[in-house]
């Protein structure tokens, strides 16, 4: 674990350090409050070879993603992103019924569901035995495994290789970095695509996403790295978005490199280039990163400090596992939050990991009237204050903490 998931070149410069964090989605229940809870050091290295920023292996995939507190389902914006999607995906490259769509990391079947209703064979692998039920439930087939070459060449072998393989937010939550690409290209039809988003490394580092950080997240990718990972297993990428998701993300478009029919788009060039002039291919740039991250610690530590001296009441709005990074880093606790809500029935009841914050209903806000309501889930701050807009009735004041502590009245 002291070497480079990608090129196994020694890790020795630091990327950004957290200090000890629990798991970010390992929520508890009150019969576990007064158990040991485990910490880990939430570190990050940037390889001086590759340039792959990336977390040691501290728990075991198998541990984090078993059984999930994350449905994917909840999120309407990103349900209207999935759909969008699957239509320009059928229109750009004619995917019909004599195709097959693999997703991995399929989740609730929060995406596959539009593929099924134009009637495009699909498949859904998911490792949450929890989630998959849900998806199953739904009517999305789904395979109940950790995707790499084993799982691929058993698909392979029964004739499930895919038109299309779609990833969102799983590339960075494989430790196993090379066995994970090699399948997909075990996987993947001769004339096939693949798709992958991903939490783009530039936005992470230019609006000071720290919080994005932990420990399920394995790898942060630029297209630079992600550019040559593909490459070293003779597949290339021929066109790349940039997304709005999760707070700036990649979109990325892969094929074998064999596959003659998509050409290279200028847009990977101009986003190599773009990523170059921010200092992506420079060492230092990475080591500048844990400035940054400490100056806005301080900004956050100090609001909280202030609101308190006045007494002000502040909820969170949102249980997601950057909002536990935070949280852990800065120190905040339920000294400071009374509790926090999620639309989500699953962590209803739950309390953070590490800070020890319960979960409540949404409703909850109305009953008690906060001075601050603190939008943890940050990238989805417009869906979320549209939907709260009601606690400026009584003089309630939206606050969000990244990229800067910003109050909204």
């Amino acid at each position: 674990d002291k070497n480079c998931r990608f090129c196994n070149a020694e890790l020795r410069e630091i990327f950004v350090d957290l200090g000890l964090s629990p798991l970010a989605n390992s929520f508890l229940t009150n019969d576990m409050l007064n158990s040991k809870e485990s910490f880990y050091p939430l570190q990050t290295y940037v390889c001086s070879e590759c340039l792959l920023v990336q977390c040691k292996e501290f728990e075991s995939p198998k541990k984090i993603f078993s059984d999930y507190a994350y449905f994917s389902s909840y999120s309407q914006s990103w349900l209207d992103h999935s759909r969008k999607y699957v239509d320009m995906m059928i229109h750009r490259f004619g995917f019909n019924s004599n195709s097959l769509v693999i997703e991995i990391a399929s989740n609730d079947g929060y995406l596959l569901q539009y593929f099924k209703k134009m009637k495009i064979p699909i498949l859904g692998i998911e490792p949450a035995a929890n989630v998959a039920k849900v998806a199953e439930e739904n009517g999305i087939p789904t395979v109940v495994k950790f995707f790499g070459t084993k799982t691929a060449i058993e698909l392979s072998d029964i004739d499930k290789q895919a038109d299309l393989i779609i990833g969102n937010n799983v590339l960075a939550h494989v430790p196993n970095l090379n066995d994970f690409v090699e399948g997909l290209k075990i996987l993947l039809k001769p004339n096939g695509i693949i798709t992958m988003e991903f939490p783009h490394l530039m936005q992470l580092i230019q609006n000071n996403q720290f919080d994005t950080i932990y420990h399920e997240h394995f790898s942060y990718f630029s297209l630079i790295t992600v550019q040559r990972v593909f490459a070293s297993h003779n597949m290339e990428i021929f066109d790349v978005e940039e997304l709005q998701t999760h707070g700036g993300s990649l979109r990325i478009y892969a094929k074998h490199s064999k596959n003659e029919i998509h050409k290279v788009t200028e847009n990977v060039t101009n986003l190599i280039d773009k990523e170059k002039l921010f200092g992506l291919a420079k060492i230092d740039t990475y080591k500048n990163f844990q400035k940054k991250v400490d100056s806005i610690k301080l900004q956050i530590c100090d609001f909280f400090s202030k609101a308190k001296s006045q007494n002000k009441k502040i909820v969170c709005y949102g249980a997601p596992a950057k909002g536990n990074t935070l949280l852990n880093y800065c120190g905040i606790g339920n000294d400071f939050i009374e509790y926090t809500v999620d639309l989500s029935k699953h962590k209803q009841g739950m309390y953070l990991p590490g800070t020890h914050i319960i979960v409540k209903a949404p409703e909850r806000i109305t009953e008690t009237k906060p001075d601050y309501l603190l939008i943890l889930p940050w990238n989805l701050k417009d869906e979320i204050m549209q939907q709260m807009f009601h606690i400026r009735e009584w003089g309630g004041k939206f606050v969000v903490l990244i990229p800067e502590v910003k109050v909204y009245s």
